[in-house]
């Protein structure tokens, strides 16, 4: 049995005792719990009365048992990346992707599988590709969106050109009624209904009705249902009609949970195509490129997705250093044509079919069937959800008329009349979407902070909603109704098809307690506005400038938009702590929505002194992977900083915010009695000592400090070239080009060999090397703790230190990631009104960046020598490089001394800082670490090198391996034969 965690009001606690009394998953009422669930991808807020967590199909069936009995609302939900409102609710939520999510049968031969609700899509499409099988409808959210989910929403994606949406690719479902009622349904001949209508009990009851909801309305229903593939708005009656074969389990995709619980569903697979190859085509404009559209259909595309130049321009202003949209044809509106074959040759062949139509008809062309390429081409396409809640000037953006459709031929004219109509309203938005069957996404620039810019926003859809109609289109294209459309239903439908809606929701849920509101009796769409009534109610005024944010808390609080890219088991960074518990507290978007609810302090009370948040945060490892993963770039790490700060303002802090906050001193002190302080960290009985008194977990090993500092070592350098100025020891040739090693904390006391290599290879290059002889520190293990007054102060003192290099425009060469990150990107939130850190980020350079951009190449005299053909080396980077750096300069100096790289795509390493030392997260330190790396390392054979740049990802590997991993500088070192002693 499982507790319910803390009460809520009497009603809801009592409620949350009787459930945890049957159920046997979580069964959680808490505040945090709450205030996680009570908004999706959508506009909307609702707090939920509490959080079921089912085991299983019975636990299900209890649950619902209960909610009867108190006559308590349910929303069953997937994985809560519902655009339109339909996954919040102030109802019991049923979440049932944390266990709920097996695949319990693959059928090869007749190309079908039986999964539970909670099964994520990608991990359905990797068990169906050994046989060559995928589920058809591929959203943009396929990496963490489930297939119950997809049912809810009638789900499409960019494939639906060829495989059609979610109701075309289900057979049979096995679903539950709020009343209890069970029952498999699917097509059903009339014979077989008279039989089922005509037995005992409820289930015959549900029949009879339905057959009198398909006699009374179903004249209505095919004259008034329009004649579009994207038709998701409003329930699929149609195909209760006889030519559809009374497809009962049809008829209930796209029903939004208003109906009943899915437990199982018969889901068809299709073939995957041997091959693929990707045409984009370049015209002046989206409504260009939407007229053309019917004619590539002729085609036959896998998929046919449509961007306009405001996409682009949004990514560009999000990701500056980004490189693939310079891939893109001109032009200021693109289609991605997508086409199969049974070899990568045929693929290829059809897509340049496709070009020279194209160009036909005026396009420009670029043809891509590299696999890797086409991927990351395809990534501009499914961030668009994302990157498009803040236009190119930074302005935020919203949904509320997000994916209509038209019919394809129409789809031209439409966008030229809806550019007019958000001219007319004051509105701006960028396009992007499933060109190829007429549906367009967008965000707008809405101001729902406001009662006049709300009434904006209403007079604006309904606008929209009767151009739609007037085009024969729907009002929902993908994502469903909702909150969002649902109202509008009466401005695309007729009288009597409305009524039939009420009556097919009648027959399943006549008490209306399943997710009600929705479809029919609808609530307001300009009602329940998260940003609106979750204002902030607090000083939200911070100490870090925020730039990314205009230096506005408020708005930190609303960036995550609910796209749940977080949530994805696998691959990339984003977001370590969640794939390991599981938890939505601990995802970037569960700690986003505690903090958003902080801030307007009607669920989670307290401010910045909250547990709720604090406990949500513990777990951050502020490994930054959001910042870059996250298609809004919420960037969590910066956001912990901010509340520690203020959390602990005037209190006692945890130990290890003293111990590994305050570690540089510490070690400048140790540094001077090496011995002495390796034998006290390493005593058993001094070292237990030393770990309870700095908050350490006792599974860790306290690291060695080395004998000799890295500043030390090269000050007492056997042949230096004179000084350059104050604080300056030099070496190198006169007269050659000048570059400054940065001593790190890490570096500088840990592990100075990486700072020794670093100055073999640079001198190898033939660049002059100095290293500043008075303590620099950029302050990251004061911000990463949150004691935000230091780290200003170490980084102001570094900043004065570094002042003449800066001035001189001399580069400034970091060893370790996050520290060079802290320089490069982080800094101007630090200390903005210091000139010196304003320039930090234009002189801060990686070793390889300095390496790979040097004009020589390979060091004159060991150009063979410096070249190991057939060398490998496994690579884990650093979460901070792969957040602010980047590795491609790495690969690119790999390359070229010959080193075959692996490249690790196993996510944090779990230390990450002084993370995986507190005490406390131990567990899941090392659980992040299991999930890839630490087995990675333990595979790989012993010629293999184990690259690690970041301090960190090196303690992990040495404390949980046998090996010895080395930094890029060292493997460069050893590749040129740079001995030691050079």
């Amino acid at each position: 049995m499982s507790p319910v965690e803390s009460s809520a009001p009497d009603l809801s606690a009592a409620l949350g005792v009787a459930l945890s009394a049957v159920v046997r998953g979580s069964v959680r009422f808490d505040t945090a719990t709450r205030a996680v669930y009570s908004a999706d991808a959508s506009n909307y807020r609702h707090v939920p009365v509490g959080v079921v967590q089912p085991r299983d199909a019975d636990d299900v069936l209890a649950a619902l048992e209960v909610c009867r009995a108190h006559d308590a609302a349910v929303l069953a939900r997937g994985a809560g990346t519902s655009i339109g409102g339909q996954s919040v609710n102030a109802a019991v939520v049923m979440d049932l992707s944390r266990h709920l999510n097996r695949v319990i049968d693959i059928d090869p031969a007749g190309r079908t599988a039986v999964v539970e609700p909670g099964l994520v899509l990608d991990e359905l499409r990797r068990q169906t590709s050994p046989h060559g099988l995928t589920f058809g409808p591929d959203p943009s959210t396929h990496s963490r969106c489930t297939l119950g989910g997809m049912i809810g929403n009638n789900a499409c994606g960019s494939h639906s050109v060829a495989w059609g949406k979610t109701v075309d690719n289900v057979r049979t479902l096995d679903v539950v009624t709020y009343d209890g009622t069970r029952m498999t349904v699917g097509p059903t001949s009339e014979e077989a209904l008279t039989r089922k209508a005509g037995a005992h009990g409820p289930e015959a009851g549900i029949w009879a009705a339905l057959r009198e909801v398909r006699d009374s309305y179903g004249a209505a229903v095919a004259a008034g249902f329009p004649d579009l593939n994207r038709r998701v708005s409003g329930y699929n009656l149609d195909q209760l009609l006889a030519e559809r074969g009374f497809d009962v389990a049809r008829a209930l995709v796209g029903s939004e949970g208003t109906c009943a619980v899915v437990l199982e569903a018969t889901v068809a697979l299709v073939a995957t195509p041997g091959a693929r190859a990707l045409t984009v085509l370049g015209f002046p404009d989206a409504a260009t490129a939407a007229d053309h559209v019917v004619a590539l259909l002729e085609h036959r595309p896998l998929a046919m997705e449509g961007i306009d130049a405001g996409l682009v321009a949004a990514l560009r202003a999000a990701r500056p250093d980004e490189a693939v949209t310079a891939l893109l044809p001109p032009g200021g509106g693109w289609l991605y044509v997508e086409m199969g074959g049974d070899t990568r040759r045929s693929a290829e062949a059809a897509a340049t079919a496709v070009a020279s139509s194209g160009e036909r008809l005026g396009a420009t062309s670029l043809v891509v069937s590299d696999p890797a390429a086409m991927r990351r081409l395809w990534q501009v396409r499914e961030d668009g959800a994302g990157i498009v809640t803040r236009l190119p000037g930074g302005g935020e953006a919203w949904p509320g008329w997000e994916d209509a459709a038209v019919p394809p031929a129409r789809l031209g004219g439409y966008l030229r009349e809806f550019s007019h109509l958000l001219a007319a309203h004051g509105l701006h938005g960028a396009y992007y979407g499933h060109f190829g069957d007429g549906c367009v996404h967008i965000r707008i620039d809405f101001d729902l902070l406001s009662g006049e810019g709300v009434h904006r926003f209403r007079s604006f859809v309904e606008a929209a909603a009767d151009l739609v109609a007037a085009h024969g289109g729907s009002l929902s294209g993908e994502h469903g109704d909702g909150q969002a459309r649902a109202e509008l239903l009466p401005r695309m439908y007729p009288p009597r098809i409305i009524e039939a809606f009420g009556a097919f929701k009648a027959v399943w849920d006549p008490r209306g307690r399943m997710n009600p509101g929705r479809v029919v009796a609808p609530l307001r769409l300009d009602s329940d506005l998260r940003v609106r009534v979750g204002r902030p109610a607090m000083d939200l005024r911070t100490e870090l400038a925020l730039h990314a944010d205009g230096g506005d808390f408020a708005r930190a609080t609303r960036r995550c938009v609910g796209v749940g890219k977080c949530l994805a088991g696998d691959g990339g960074v984003m977001c370590p702590s969640w794939r390991v518990t599981g938890e939505e507290r601990h995802s970037t978007r569960g700690r986003a929505r505690l903090l958003f609810e902080m801030a307007s302090g009607q669920l989670v009370d307290g401010g910045w002194r909250s547990e709720e948040v604090r406990e949500s945060l513990d777990l951050c490892l502020s490994c930054k992977g959001c910042k870059r993963e996250c298609p809004v770039s919420v960037d969590m790490a910066t956001y912990k900083a901010e509340f520690l700060s203020h959390h602990y303002a005037g209190r006692v802090r945890p130990a290890a915010h003293y111990s590994m906050g305050w570690l540089p001193l510490w070690l400048r002190g140790a540094s001077r009695v090496p011995n002495l302080a390796n034998a006290a960290m390493g005593g058993r009985l001094s070292a237990k000592l030393l770990r309870r008194l700095g908050g350490i977990a006792p599974e860790r090993r306290l690291p060695e400090l080395a004998p000799e500092p890295f500043v030390r070592w090269f000050a007492r350098r056997p042949t230096p070239a004179p000084g350059a100025g104050a604080a300056v020891a030099s070496g190198g040739a006169a007269g050659a080009r000048r570059v400054v090693v940065l001593p790190d904390t890490f570096t500088n006391f840990f592990d100075p060999s990486v700072g020794q290599a670093a100055v073999r290879v640079l001198e190898a290059l033939g660049y002059r090397v100095e290293v500043p002889t008075r303590p620099v520190c950029c302050g990251l293990t004061w911000l990463s703790t949150g004691q935000l007054g230091m780290a200003r102060r170490a980084l102001g003192r570094t900043a004065r230190v570094l002042r003449p290099w800066v001035d001189d425009g001399v580069a400034l060469v970091g060893l370790e990631p996050s520290c060079t990150a802290l320089l490069r990107a982080d800094a101007i939130d630090v200390l903005p009104d210091d000139p010196t850190v304003a320039r930090l980020g234009g002189v801060t350079r990686t070793l390889a960046e300095i390496v790979a951009a040097h004009p020589g190449g390979v060091p004159a005299g060991i150009a063979r020598a410096g070249h190991q053909d057939g060398r490998r080396a496994l690579a884990q980077v650093h979460c901070h490089q792969h957040a602010d750096l980047g590795f491609d300069p790495d690969r690119a100096v790999l390359e070229r001394v010959g080193v075959d790289l692996e490249v690790l795509d196993a996510g944090c390493c779990g230390l990450a800082g002084n993370f995986g030392f507190e005490k406390g997260h131990y567990a899941v330190s090392m659980a992040c670490a299991e999930r890839g790396l630490l087995p990675a390392v333990r595979t790989a054979g012993q010629d293999v090198d184990v690259l690690a740049d970041g301090f960190s990802c090196r303690t992990q590997v040495r404390q949980a391996t046998t090996r010895r991993p080395v930094h890029l500088a060292e493997l460069l070192a050893d590749v040129w034969g740079l001995s030691p002693s050079r």
